[in-house]
């Protein structure tokens, strides 16, 4: 069998004149398109399984990767890393749970691996896994028993015809939609033109079953790099993509920031509409990724974020989405977010070590799959993401967590750290963050005297700030990479949506060494959670935040505590009301549960009660923590 080399990605990157870090011109107008196909796919467990098969003959070598342009030092440029963590932080809690094996070495290299991990059904408990990689698909259960062989990914869109019925073509992207209780799968269309993406979203909560097809065009424009986020707003939920565009598949122009139309997807529409804008000359954006059951507001523009120089993240958003007329507006959010300086990993290209002579790329130049989104109710919105940097002679995984304030507002940087406890290279990583809001990474972890391994670290909301916890090993290692120097161009971590406390991981690691070309790469899926601080939280929340009494009258608003790391007793009070007006809470002190306590608290004001508008607060504490909301009251 003829070994198909993957040459998209990373390898396709071109240089774009001065570099990235250059003023950008006004964003152009957001444009409209509709898939150039669509069709239903076979129940995904009809298809037949790929065959395995390897021959080290007629292998196709690909073109040595070329990196994006350089990026500017910026404004936050210092000499040194001032976010290095060099020692190994505190026990990180972590309490690993299921690992087992995933898909195998295919004929593709490198695999590309991620996975999407989906609720636990309501009435068999069965909780599926679905893992791409380059160019096969297969579905398991949350134990680890493959539920559907891996097929070739190009046979889920064998009824749609056109490059994604005949081309593996690269990049596969597995999303699980909670909200929506479905599943996304995407590749490349082709890796000449006319480029398209393929993209399936299952008709049911088996994965197992039948998807909608759908093919877009991105005409002579290679849409390289493609990732995909769930934005389920009310009025106008999204799929957010992003790409980085080379004309004629060669001349870096930009990236393409995109959203799908969700609603028509789910209910197998014939022509769901895509709207695109394009940011010239920039690239290596990631879409804001919704973890957790509550979702963005309605009229949340949909975020991208990239770094923008050696010490600025730049985040983008795509506002007045509006599916039915085809328009949106791509804002860029300023100011550009400072963080602490660094170098690109491998100076974006390749030095990663392993136990023989055959360095790793790094992919440093841009930010690495995901960029998880999470609501906390009634206190921040938080984003995490990492990359990978240079951390003294060895590389590290640099991460963030990024705060909006509840009420909106600017993200600005909460924390930021560089792991690099030792000599060893870090990179390829992933983050996200479950409900109680800890944070894990995971990455790939090599050495002069360590196989590329897979490894996890992770911290709690008490851990000192910018640091993260010991490490534990997913899969040690047990060969090099020999002859290629392509690792991979992503992982992926998720969080399992049953529990919102289960972080799930893959990525790809050797189990054998060979002294000629080793393309038999292996992956491993695995399971953990992060023990709870010991001290309960909770948050706060209030629904309706604005209040509006008529003097000599009354008016209620519900107030929803929020248990984390555990219930306990919440008092609540009320600061902050003008003369002549009273407060009551219909239960005081009120029970905090992960779904949500309640209590009615109701505003009243005599006749002589001051009018106007006035800022007040809900205040809570539970003995060990306290939190505050704001609640605005017209008294007229």
């Amino acid at each position: 069998m003829r070994i198909k080399l993957k040459i998209v990605g990373a390898a396709l990157l071109l240089a774009a004149g001065a570099g990235l870090a250059a003023a950008h011109a006004a964003p152009p107008a957001a444009t409209v398109s509709h898939p150039s196909s669509a069709a239903i796919s076979p129940q995904l467990s009809d298809l037949p399984p790929a065959a395995w098969a390897q021959s080290p003959q007629d292998l196709k070598i690909a073109p040595s990767p070329k990196a994006l342009p350089p990026r500017g030092a910026g404004p936050g440029a210092s000499s040194g890393e001032r976010s290095l963590q060099s020692q190994p932080g505190p026990p990180g809690g972590i309490q690993p749970k299921t690992s087992f094996g995933g898909i195998g070495a295919n004929g593709s290299i490198p695999p590309d691996p991620n996975i999407a991990v989906g609720k636990n059904d309501s009435s068999t408990g069965v909780g599926y896994i679905v893992q791409v990689v380059n160019s096969e698909i297969a579905v398991f259960d949350k134990t680890g028993t493959l539920l559907t062989s891996p097929v070739k990914l190009s046979s889920l869109w064998s009824t749609l015809g056109g490059g994604c019925a005949t081309n593996n073509a690269g990049d596969p992207i597995v999303q699980y939609d909670a909200a929506a209780d479905r599943w996304l799968v995407s590749q490349l269309g082709s890796l000449s033109a006319p480029y398209s993406e393929c993209i399936a979203v299952s008709q049911t909560n088996d994965p197992r079953g039948a998807y909608n097809l759908y093919s877009y065009s991105f005409g002579n424009n290679l849409n390289d790099y493609p990732k995909f986020g769930v934005w389920p707003t009310a009025s106008n939920p999204a799929y957010l993509a992003s790409y980085n565009l080379f004309a004629n598949g060669q001349n870096f122009i930009g990236a393409a920031l995109c959203a799908y139309d969700r609603n028509a997807m789910l209910s197998g529409a014939g022509s769901p509409a895509q709207i695109c804008a394009t940011v010239a000359n920039d690239g290596g954006f990631l879409p804001a990724d919704l973890d957790g059951a509550t979702p963005p507001s309605d009229g949340t523009p949909g975020y991208f974020l990239n770094f923008e120089t050696l010490s600025t993240l730049r985040l983008y958003q795509l506002a007045q989405l509006d599916f039915p007329t085809g328009t949106a507006a791509l804002t860029e959010v300023a100011p550009d977010i400072t963080v602490a300086s660094f170098s690109e990993a491998c100076s974006g290209g390749t030095c990663v070590v392993q136990p023989n002579n055959q360095k790793l790329d790094s992919l440093g130049d841009r930010l690495m799959y995901r960029l998880a989104y999470r609501v906390f109710s009634g206190d921040h919105v938080a984003m995490v993401v990492n990359h990978s940097v240079t951390a003294g002679s060895s590389v590290g995984v640099r991460w963030y967590e990024l705060r909006q304030p509840a009420a909106g507002g600017a993200f600005s940087l909460y924390q930021q750290g560089t792991f690099a406890p030792d000599s060893a290279y870090r990179w390829m990583g992933s983050a996200a963050m479950d409900g109680a809001g800890n944070i894990a990474l995971g990455y790939s972890q090599s050495s002069g005297s360590i196989y590329p391994s897979i490894t996890f670290t992770s911290r709690t909301p008490t851990t000192p700030a910018g640091t993260m916890g010991a490490e534990t090993v997913l899969q040690a290692g047990n060969g090099a990479q020999t002859t290629y120097s392509r690792w991979g161009d992503y992982t992926s971590l998720r969080i399992d949506p049953s529990d919102d406390t289960t972080f799930w991981y893959t990525n790809e690691y050797y189990t054998s060494n060979s002294p000629f070309f080793n393309y038999l790469w292996s992956t491993a899926i695995g399971s953990f959670t992060i023990n709870a601080s010991s001290t309960a939280d909770f948050s706060l929340s209030a629904s309706p935040s604005s209040l509006t009494v008529t003097r000599g009258s009354s008016s209620p608003t519900t107030v929803t505590v929020t248990a984390v790391n555990g219930s306990s007793s919440v008092n609540l009070s009320v600061t902050g009301l003008p003369r002549a007006t009273s407060a009551s809470f219909s239960t005081n002190p009120v029970t905090a549960t992960t779904a949500g306590g309640l209590s009615t608290l109701t505003i009243s004001a005599s006749r002589g009660a001051k009018a106007g508008t006035f800022g007040a607060t809900i205040s809570g504490s539970n003995g060990s923590t306290t939190h505050a909301i704001p609640l605005m009251l017209t008294v007229q």
